[in-house]
């Protein structure tokens, strides 16, 4: 009888809820083709219960794990090392488990940084970006651009504290400058502005037709707007921006391109990027 291992490779998601998180789609088609025996777990954790669930993770010699909503912020204080960018983001969406030991990192941002750098005519270094949003998804990429060098961020959001913080946070860690701009009326979005992003959860299923409170009339040709929300991709604030001509870029790639980035750090392997792309397509396409 051959020599066969039939011991499966245990990753997945902890979250609260975590139902309707499609990331095991995309994870498991890499898996496949990649032909490797590996497993994307999704798994519901209440926020009492993350402490044993991470000694679990560990009991059961999982090689990681990726937070969600609530964890991200919680996790942290049950990691052995953190990595730089996701201690200044203050939050962790990867675990990697190495040598018995538990290293955080946060590749949201990463992964949108990849989605603008697809997009070929963006230019990150010395961009002027208008932030809609402080939130978790606004200060990963918030903190991403500022490290790949962008010029001023204006972080524009409806909760002061929250808003003021992330700002705090960019001008005292990073080159960038940053200014906060309290999200209480509809914005015009400045002329000078190289790059808009919605870091909101506005648009998101089922309330597709929401949009963002601006003046669309202030979105210009050369303007590319960005969206984070995947579901549904072709939102209607990209829809709106796109009838003023400006350059979209949706948030599926994003989603994508912080899986392929997880995919490695977990695997050692590089992502198949289509495979995943496709199979999320049309998971959500369906």
């Amino acid at each position: 009888m051959p020599n066969r291992n039939y011991k499966a490779e245990l990753v997945g998601v902890f979250g609260y809820p975590v139902a309707e998180n499609p990331t095991v789609v995309m994870m498991e088609a890499a898996f496949r083709a990649l032909g490797l025996n590996w497993r994307y777990l999704t798994i519901e954790v209440k926020p009492d219960n993350l402490a044993d669930a991470i000694r679990g993770l560990v009991a059961f010699g999982m090689r990681g794990i990726n937070l969600t909503i609530p964890h991200k912020i919680e996790v942290m204080k049950y990691l052995d090392e953190i990595a730089g960018d996701a201690r200044l983001i203050g939050a962790v969406n990867t675990v990697v488990a190495e040598n018995g030991r538990l290293r955080g990192e946060n590749t949201d941002g990463k992964g949108f940084l990849r989605s603008l750098k697809e997009q070929g005519s963006t230019r990150i270094a010395g961009s002027r970006v208008f932030l809609l949003g402080a939130g978790g998804a606004a200060r990963s990429i918030a903190v991403e651009l500022a490290l790949a060098g962008a010029g001023h961020i204006v972080v524009a959001n409806r909760t002061r504290t929250r808003g003021e913080d992330l700002v705090r946070t960019l001008n005292k860690a990073t080159q960038c400058r940053a200014d906060f701009l309290l999200w209480d009326r509809q914005l015009a979005i400045p002329e000078d502005t190289d790059i808009l992003i919605n870091a909101t959860s506005i648009g998101l299923f089922p309330d597709i037709e929401a949009v963002p409170d601006i003046d669309y009339r202030t979105i210009r040709p050369d303007l590319v707007v960005c969206d984070v929300i995947p579901n549904p991709p072709h939102t209607a604030f990209l829809k709106k921006a796109e009838a003023r001509s400006a350059k979209t870029i949706d948030g599926l790639g994003m989603l994508v391109n912080q899986g392929v980035i997880g995919f490695k750090l977990w695997t050692g392997l590089e992502a198949p990027r289509e495979v995943m792309m496709e199979a999320l397509s049309k998971e959500f396409a369906g």
